[in-house]
Parts: structure tokens; sequence; C-alpha cells
């Protein structure tokens, strides 16, 4: 489990220093992503991004709509500091970004017309009240659309931690915020009508997860898994000794995967859309 003050801490100050091995991991299916929302963003308006990490995605989506007021917001000082850094040196000028928690920003800032978010949901507390306080933010005709990751077995960056690890994490309980949170799509869609959102589907998109690249893109990618993931929580509490035999798995179990000067590693997520009105 993944809190929001792991978010306000460790985790995000973890994030944005590994900001562009993160954003490389995610570069495929922000691609896929970014042009769903391109697709359905009003021409003017306002737009908020929940999770907005390293603000791509806000960028991405100022940059198709210039007339669209963007808000990124994330519960990371340093992420938020990071995303500041990267608009003012891209020239986004009609991006911003606050910290502080998505609901009580949407809350204060709002009616919003566009919700995005790329992986940014699968850590709400309580999904349903989450997606209420959404629905009270918007306006009329509002859209939302965003990504979360698809079963943990469709997604190679925790199948291969688990394989070095040698431990399967047993099937959650009931609710726990996390990055497979969202995964059964059935699950999103009843937590979408009950926070009063009409869902429009989800398409489930086949995602190459980069780990690794360069000249030995195997160390980039043990690097990289070793602080980002499954196996970096792992090795976070593991002895010297056991963290050093996760490693070396890790190195065999990553080689499988290299392609040319890349570790790619197969992966699956969800894109949703939803409105306030059937």
């Amino acid at each position: 489990m993944t809190s929001g003050q792991d978010w306000q801490g460790r985790v995000g100050d973890v994030w944005a220093a590994e900001w562009q091995r993160t954003e490389r991991s995610f570069a495929d299916l922000a691609r896929h992503l970014d042009r769903v929302i391109a697709n359905n963003a009003p021409e003017t308006g306002r737009a908020l991004d929940i999770g907005s990490g390293a603000g791509s995605t806000s960028m991405a989506l100022q940059a198709a709509r210039p007339a669209l007021q963007v808000t990124g917001v994330d519960l990371s000082p340093e992420l938020v500091a990071l995303a500041t850094e990267r608009a003012e040196q891209g020239g986004a000028d009609g991006v911003r970004f606050l910290g502080g928690d998505a609901i009580t920003v949407a809350r204060a800032e709002g009616p919003f017309d566009l919700f995005v978010s790329r992986h940014g949901v699968m850590f709400f507390p309580d999904p349903v009240a989450a997606f209420a306080g959404l629905r009270q933010a918007a306006g009329d005709g509002a859209q939302m659309i965003f990504s979360c990751f698809d079963d943990r077995s469709r997604n190679s960056f925790a199948t291969v931690a688990d394989e070095a690890v040698g431990v399967t994490p047993p099937p959650v309980d009931g609710y726990e915020p996390g990055p497979f949170a969202f995964a059964d799509s059935d699950r999103v869609a009843n937590w979408l009508e009950g926070g009063g959102w009409h869902p429009e589907g989800a398409a489930r998109i086949a995602f190459d997860y980069v780990a690794g690249q360069g000249d030995d893109p195997v160390e980039d990618a043990l690097s990289f898994l070793s602080r980002i993931g499954p196996a970096a929580r792992a090795m976070a509490v593991a002895d010297a000794t056991e963290r050093a035999r996760i490693a070396d798995a890790l190195r065999g179990i990553l080689a499988n995967y290299r392609v040319d000067y890349r570790i790619v590693l197969p992966a699956s997520a969800w894109i949703w859309r939803g409105t306030t009105s059937l």
C-alpha cells in the first residue's frame, strides 16, 4: 500500500529524482492516453490533472488545447516543484501546478470541464468518495479521462520482481490503494457510477514499459527497478545478503527482455472515459 503520506515524503521524493526514467517507462502509454485526451478535450474551459507528477500530461494537454486552462495537482512538493520548473522552461504558460489533495483542490478551484490523470487515481483512499468529490467540482457536461494499471499478471515490471524476490503477493481482500487497485474494470465502473459519473467504457492498452536503456541496459533497468516499484520495496526491507541475491536474480531475468539497447517489459493498462451525464 502506498499512502498519501508516502507520496508527500519518501515516495514522492524518489519519483521526482527518477522522473526521467519514470517518464521513459510510461512514454509508450502516454502517447495513447494523450491522444484520447486531445481527441475529447474542449477547446476552452478548465482542466484538472490529478496526480500530475512531473507534469507531462498537463503540458501535453495544454499544447493540444492552448486556450484551455490546465491545473495540475500532486501530493508531492518535490514533484510540484519539478513540474513547475519544466513548464516554465518549456514555455507552457497556460499550465500551473498546485500541491495538495486533488479532491480538496478540485472543490476549491472548480468547476472544471475536464479531469485527467495518468495513473494518479489508484491511490484514492476511498474511490467512490473521491469520484463523488470530483463530480461536485465538475461543470455541466464535464468529462473524466484517466489511465490505470491492468492486472498485476499483465505487467512484467511487477512479475519479474515477484520472480526475483521469490514471493507472489496474495490477492488483496477488499480495496487497498496501490498500483493495481483499479485493475478490475467492473469494480471501477461501479465506483464511477457510485460517485455520480457515467462510465463511457475502458480500453485495454498493451504498452512497452522501458525499464532500461543505453550501453548497459540491464544495469540501468536494475538501478531503476531498485528505486521504483515492487522490487524496490522488497530490497528496501531486505538485509545486505538478500538484497544482493535479489539484484543478481533480477539481472538474469531482465536480460531476457533485452531488445537491442533497451530492456522492454510488456505492460498493460486501462484508459477510462466518463461523463457527468448519460
